[in-house]
């Protein structure tokens, strides 16, 4: 019994500290292995971003369902920021690359579609949003399946950037419009402009992908101009009132 429990702690431990490096630090005692702590800091920062990734962007959908409101948000860039999240997370997936270097797209896609659906839902009814939902499923049901060939993912991938930069800046302009970020969550862009930071250095440990690495600098970046917004904005985002100014593009 006891070997059984202290193989499933040695199994929860290499998630964290995988082999070879499991023996540098636990049998060679060799903490100091430069490699090695690298793994190390990328695996607990991927599984730290997969984690708070649960929760980034509730903070945005509880902020529309209190105001009754998608005011301020684009559907045009919530569809292409789940275009750009979709196809991150099929590329990733088909390659096999380590679940710690792209989890978070998995919770990222369903808070972005309920967002999408909640913005439709909010300006054009809720029969359109329903539509909106199942449409994308069925995508994504394709995307992930073994139908998919390889060269389609890649080439989504690479576009992954250009979707990148147009939803945060479709955003950007509908900001700027409304001299406000209406209803756009602080708490959702902050988290994601850290999220993304970290993700450049997991990307370039873990999986030594090009594109993706390009990609998270990309995001980085234009999460730093939505994050700029709102602390530009801040004081004439709060008084505008739910339901009154420019609607949802």
């Amino acid at each position: 019994m006891d070997g059984e429990v202290l193989n499933f702690i040695q199994n929860c431990v290499k998630i964290l500290v995988p082999d070879p490096c499991f023996d540098e630090f636990f049998i060679n005692y060799n903490f100091l292995h430069t490699d090695c702590l690298k793994t190390v800091i990328s695996k607990c920062l991927g599984y730290g971003i997969i984690l708070g990734s649960v929760m980034v962007k509730v903070p945005q959908i509880v902020k529309i369902l209190s105001a009754k409101s998608a005011e301020g948000l684009s559907i045009i860039s919530s569809t292409l920021e789940l275009t750009a999240i979709t196809a991150t997370m099929a590329y990733s997936y088909a390659n096999n690359f380590p679940f710690s270097t792209y989890g978070e797209a998995v919770f990222l896609v369903l808070q972005t579609a309920v967002i999408a659906f909640l913005i439709l839902m909010y300006s054009r009814g809720a029969s359109m949003g329903v539509l909106y939902t199942a449409t994308y499923a069925v995508i994504l049901a394709y995307l992930l399946s073994p139908l998919a060939p390889m060269k389609l993912l890649w080439t989504l991938q690479a576009l992954v950037m250009v979707f990148v930069v147009m939803a945060r800046m479709v955003q950007a302009v509908t900001n700027y419009r409304n001299q406000s970020t209406g209803q756009l969550s602080a708490v959702t862009v902050i988290l994601l402009f850290f999220g993304s930071l970290g993700r450049i250095f997991t990307s370039y440990q873990e999986t030594g992908d090009t594109t993706v690495i390009m990609t998270f600098c990309v995001s980085s970046f234009c999460n730093a101009v939505l994050l700029f917004q709102l602390v530009y904005y801040w004081n004439s985002s709060k008084a505008v009132l739910p339901g009154v100014g420019k609607k949802a593009v």
